[in-house]
């Protein structure tokens, strides 16, 4: 079978925008069906992209058009191949829900299965006959198979919690072989992931955008200061659900739509919300560590209850607060579970896949997926498509390398000068995380290279921390990771400890309590990060370097040549290295 999974609801910010037109642009992005996404399965691969590569829209719930397109031209396929078309969401099971003037206008242009249709229609030719390949996958269970099929695992226990989905925002669900069992739900009323986004928004960031700022900002503070009040907001319950009464403070549709009703609460118990434009003082960052504390007892609340109930060994995770890798740590560290699968793409992006891979499994139960790379699902681009774009270029310089190990040693002697350096090579990731093919790189030894990249590259916060890529090897000798678990951290999605006796000569990529978002790094995953991580090691003693995304504030990560010479010049990297081309501006020495 050909299958394509699709994620997003591409009316739900204009819907919002046309019935709330004064409206902030922070509260524009408290809705569902953004971080839209397309994959398709085939009987021998796997690709997948999200929209914003391709439209340059960060966090875009657009229709995946673009997404889309790419898969079918990667994949040898037009649409008439296609057996089935599915999509993370179905809200037609829950339409006698939607009353009201609002509310059915709601349901009507954003979630019904016409709307998606009509997105259909609107770029694509199809008839009545194709679109009864259309699918609708519940959200839940699309983040579920997407963690669970993927895992390895015959049997698992499966959590997925997120802002919501339809109409629950946490599921716990059994695996056992083709069977993804649900045994516990609980309420959109009721979300952990949306008052981790309320206090986000309170705190002067983004909902469902910035939450990551408010976990990296978290350490900086004081957790106890603010736990008790935190923790009075969520109840928890003995058979592993949980109520938050304060998320019921919103009475019209507007405040519904904004949560007004429960900031003004927060406003009341902890004064005036942060504006975003404002320092970050102490309390700030004493509320976020108390929020991440709230968050991971909950967690781990809901976990002991169903693990003492189905005794399984192993654990498969997704849905947008399995994105929180610091909560993801402390599960993993509490041996809880043996084994634990965190979905790469846990996002709503990831949805797409797990659509995808659910539809396969109800048709074909007995069916394995695609052996292929976990992330590394995008787009790829040869040399000659890179030279193409380089000759447009009169202000770079490029250098073409015949020997990859020649390369690597000549890109090493500038990381070890303390050149940041742009690294572009295969297929780009999916999800959130660059993994060693679009990313940014340094020396994490030098203790002024965090600020330097956050500042003047990245623009960005400085007290946002990087994370260290580090051959799969060497992982357990600089950080807390068990032996043999240590490709359980491939996908910069759990946070460990850097070693005591590391910090010091790790500085860039060790955050202010010690730890460490670590990606470890194989030969058979990712052969041309592997050579670069290990000579530097060979150079510097430490094969670790620092990581973090192609992109600058606000933007997507790169997908393209030109999008990574644009940013490559707009961030003033020192080097740009792109397949076997290393590129500066001025002479190739890197003297401008």
């Amino acid at each position: 079978m050909n299958i394509i999974g699709i994620s997003g609801l591409d009316n739900s910010v204009n819907f919002k925008e046309k019935f709330f037109p004064s409206l902030s642009q922070r509260e524009y992005r408290i809705c569902q069906g953004l971080d839209s996404a397309a994959a398709i399965i085939t009987q021998n691969d796997i690709f997948a992209a999200s929209e914003e590569r391709f439209s340059r829209k960060k966090g875009t719930g657009s229709f995946p058009q673009n997404a889309i397109r790419y898969c079918l031209k990667e994949s040898g396929l037009l649409l008439n191949d296609i057996d089935c078309f599915a999509h993370s969401f179905d809200y037609e099971s829950s339409k006698s829900l939607y009353l009201g003037t609002f509310l059915e206008k709601q349901f009507a242009e954003v979630y019904s299965e016409e709307a998606q249709l009509n997105s259909i229609r609107r770029e694509f030719e199809i008839d009545e006959a194709w679109e009864k390949k259309f699918i609708r996958v519940p959200h839940h269970l699309a983040h579920a198979a997407s963690s669970f099929y993927m895992s390895g695992f015959e049997e698992s226990l499966i959590l997925v919690v997120d802002a919501m989905g339809e109409q629950h925002s946490t599921t716990i669900a059994l695996g056992q072989a083709a069977n993804i069992k649900i045994v516990k739900q609980v309420s959109t009323l009721h979300s952990l992931g949306i008052l981790y986004s309320v206090f986000t928004l309170y705190l002067g960031f983004s909902f469902n955008s910035d939450e990551y700022k408010v976990m990296g900002l978290a350490p900086y503070g004081n957790s106890r200061r603010y736990f008790n009040q935190i923790m009075d907001m969520v109840h928890l319950k003995d058979d592993g659900s949980y109520t938050i009464p304060i998320l019921f403070e919103n009475y019209t549709d507007k405040q519904r739509e904004t949560y007004e009703g429960t900031i003004n609460k927060l406003i009341e118990i902890f004064g005036s919300a942060r504006n975003p434009e404002c320092e970050i003082t102490q309390k700030h960052m004493d509320i976020a560590a108390s929020l991440q504390s709230v968050l991971e007892t909950s967690l781990m609340h809901i976990l002991r209850i169903f693990k003492e109930e189905y005794r399984t060994k192993n654990l498969c995770m997704a849905g947008g607060v399995a994105l929180n890798c610091v909560a993801n740590g402390l599960i993993k560290r509490s041996r809880l579970f043996k084994n634990i699968f965190i979905q790469p793409a846990s996002g709503d992006d990831g949805s797409a896949l797990g659509a995808a891979i659910y539809v396969k499994k109800l048709y074909q139960p007995e069916s394995s997926l695609p052996k292929k790379t976990f992330s590394l699902y995008g787009p790829q681009f040869s040399n000659d498509d890179i030279k193409k774009v380089l000759n447009k270029y009169e202000e770079c310089r490029s250098q073409f390398f015949p020997s990859f190990d020649e390369l690597v040693k000549y890109v090493v002697g500038y990381l070890d000068k303390g050149y940041v350096i742009g690294w572009f090579q295969g297929r780009m990731e999916f999800g959130p995380r660059a993994l060693g093919n679009r990313s940014i790189l340094a020396d994490p030894r030098d203790p002024e290279m965090r600020n330097k990249v956050n500042t003047l590259i990245k623009k960005r916060e400085n007290f946002r921390p990087f994370a260290p890529a580090v051959t799969v090897e060497k992982a357990a000798q600089f950080f807390e990771i068990e032996k043999d678990k240590e490709l359980d951290y491939q996908h910069m999605i759990l946070v460990s400890q850097t070693k005591h006796e590391y910090r010091e000569f790790l500085p860039a990529i060790t955050h202010i309590n010690g730890s460490a978002r670590v990606q470890t790094v194989s030969k058979e995953t990712n052969i041309r990060f592997w050579t670069l991580l290990n000579e530097f090691g060979k150079q510097s003693d430490y094969p670790v370097l620092l990581n973090t995304s192609f992109n600058v504030r606000g933007q997507p990560i790169v997908c393209t040549p030109t999008e990574a010479i644009d940013t490559f010049l707009s961030a003033k990297l020192d080097m740009l290295v792109m397949g076997d081309y290393v590129i500066v501006r001025g002479n190739i020495d890197g003297k401008s």
